[in-house]
């Protein structure tokens, strides 16, 4: 679903950093990495701390009433119900963020009216959301991209309209409780045929960010005290940009005020390229320094922060792009580390994560693990998959855990609890499954997953171990175009991980050539119910005419190579 995410700066800086980076990290450093633990927060201690810290958990209403058509269901989700916030309620949600776009319901011209059934509509929204007693934010979203960023060239115009806009929503507001709050813009940027100078767009941000202050708290009413959400330039939470924000706030001078960032992850491991396959020591890090520095710059200085949205960039393409453990692990880390900075973070759900009819959770271990994460750490491990191979003698599988504090309780198989000293053993954190239990597992023969053993402990949530009979995977020869490419596979019971593409004649192929591992879901994507693996446009728009040497790496540890020769939009692929 469309969802404008931009971080160039933290992208640009992803680039310089995989430069002279190794791409594929080792498992030891992955699992060294798991062992940090956070310093203690000690934030100062203010009445808007407290209220942040009561949002927990938050959640985005994304895609609906923020979609840039004629309605709210121009981005193919359906209309908001009360039924909706309900359910999210029930869910354990204590917060509800709705961004709401209103260029397409605003007057072209002076004053600016707001289209007054839309403003009910946004109105009608929000009080079903108080009546489920959430803390609620609304704010001005991708009117950033669509208008606001046009501010150079057209100071006087976007500021009337932005200073029209949000009187309308002071004003019709104002009487409810400070519960609601209001953020001032979604990832603000200005750099549509304008500045590409980031002080002179901070400039833009900070005259948008005090005149929003002066309308909301003159129009009276519970708006003198509301709490304001104020925003960095594009939500990016790098340091100048942090800076100039709490610039903004300190000259402010409001104790009601809170700050915010976004958060999608380690770019390589966010949108699964340059082989950052898994949540590995570079992906942690991340999380710990930005959020080392989103405290130091803001919760010590008494400045609460949320996390306005969160999620990983490859959830764009499809929630597959990361390897289920792989994203289990780091929702664990991201919520336990920002827990232990007091920032509040806010899921962003698109109707990906949360089914806006079903009320069911398209991931429920996704969810169980996020929902245990408001209350403990939950224990993980090095890996969620046991691979064992077709024809191959079964040996014992030993399986670093990340207990995190836990200890392990049981291990079953469906009803069935393993035996602790027969079916597997565990010494410190390693965790060894006997090969005669893994070889009775298997025994029906079939390729892909035969077993799930679920992990359970004395804290958080369980972790699944999938038992995996597989074969080498096969592809076959392939004749396609440009726009259609599809290689015939046998997957014979294994999982893509990522693939990698060079010349021939040397020299790495397709978009990003800065490394040889291209983007999972943008370059190419496995299809495990048609048997084919896609090499999709956006990879041969990038691909010079010759041969192409493919290496697809699957999850088993398994690597099969393939050529593809591209002369203009024909493409034969042949096998190696």
């Amino acid at each position: 679903m469309p969802k404008k995410k931009s971080f160039l700066s933290l992208i640009f800086t992803a680039v310089l950093l995989l430069a002279v980076a190794t791409p594929m990290v080792s498992a030891a450093a992955e699992e060294q990495a798991l062992q940090a633990q956070a310093p203690a927060a000690a934030a100062a201690s203010t009445g808007l701390q407290s209220y942040v810290d009561a949002m927990q958990p938050g959640w985005n209403l994304g895609n609906s009433l923020d979609a840039t058509g004629a309605d709210e269901t121009s981005w193919g989700n359906p209309a908001v119900t009360q039924a909706l916030i309900k359910k999210i309620a029930a869910q354990g949600y204590k917060s509800i963020r709705i961004p709401v776009t209103w260029d397409v319901h605003t007057g072209a011209a002076a004053p600016y009216t707001v289209d007054a059934a839309y403003l009910s509509r946004v109105q009608q929204v929000v009080d079903w959301a108080v009546a489920e007693n959430l803390y609620v934010m609304i704010n001005v979203h991708h009117d950033s991209w669509l208008w606001i960023s046009k501010m150079e060239q057209q100071h006087d115009l976007v500021l009337a309209r932005y200073k029209a806009v949000w009187t309308q929503i002071a004003n019709r507001f104002k009487g409810y409780s400070t519960k609601l709050m209001f953020e001032s813009v979604n990832e603000p940027r200005f750099t549509d045929g304008g500045t590409t100078d980031e002080a002179k767009a901070i400039q833009m941000l900070d005259e948008l960010n005090v005149a929003f202050h002066g309308i909301v708290r003159a129009s009276g009413g519970n708006n003198a005290t509301r709490p304001l959400v104020l925003s960095t330039l594009e939500a990016s939470p790098t340091q100048t940009r942090m800076d100039a924000l709490y610039q903004t706030i300190t000259k402010l001078n409001d104790s009601n005020l809170i700050a915010t960032v976004h958060y999608y992850g380690f770019w390589p491991f966010s949108v699964n390229i340059a082989g950052y396959t898994r949540f590995e020591t570079d992906t942690q890090n991340d999380i710990v320094t930005t959020f080392n520095n989103v405290y130091n710059t803001f919760t010590a200085k008494g400045i609460p922060v949320i996390v306005g949205e969160y999620g990983l960039l490859g959830f764009d393409k499809n929630t597959g792009v990361i390897e289920q453990g792989e994203k289990l692990k780091f929702f664990e880390y991201l919520a336990y580390y920002l827990k232990s900075k007091q920032i509040t973070p806010m899921l962003w759900d698109n109707g990906q994560h949360f089914g806006r009819t079903s009320f069911q959770w398209s991931d429920p271990l996704l969810y169980n693990m996020m929902k245990a994460s408001w209350t403990s750490r939950s224990s993980t491990a090095e890996s969620d998959l046991i691979n064992l191979k077709k024809g191959a003698a079964a040996k014992d599988v030993t399986v670093k855990l990340n207990l995190n504090g836990n200890t392990l309780t049981s291990i079953l198989n469906g009803s069935q609890q393993l035996v602790s000293g027969t079916d597997y053993t565990l010494s410190g954190d390693q965790l060894t499954f006997k090969a005669a239990k893994l070889t009775s597992l298997i025994s029906s023969g079939n390729l892909g997953v035969n077993a799930v053993l679920t992990a359970r402990f004395n804290k958080g949530a369980d972790w699944n171990f999938n038992v995996i009979l597989y074969n080498t995977p096969k592809l076959s020869n392939a004749q396609g175009t440009t726009t259609a490419f599809k290689i015939p596979t046998t997957f014979n019971g294994d999982t893509l991980a990522t693939m990698e593409a060079v010349y021939a004649s040397g020299g790495n192929a397709g978009p990003q050539n800065w490394t040889p591992y291209k983007e999972f879901a943008y370059t190419f994507t496995p299809s495990y119910s048609t048997g084919e693996i896609s090499l999709l446009p956006a990879f041969f728009n990038e691909v010079n005419n010759g041969d192409v040497i493919l290496k697809f790496h699957f999850w088993s540890g398994e690597v099969v190579n393939y050529k593809i020769t591209k002369n203009g939009t024909s493409v034969t692929g042949t096998t190696m």
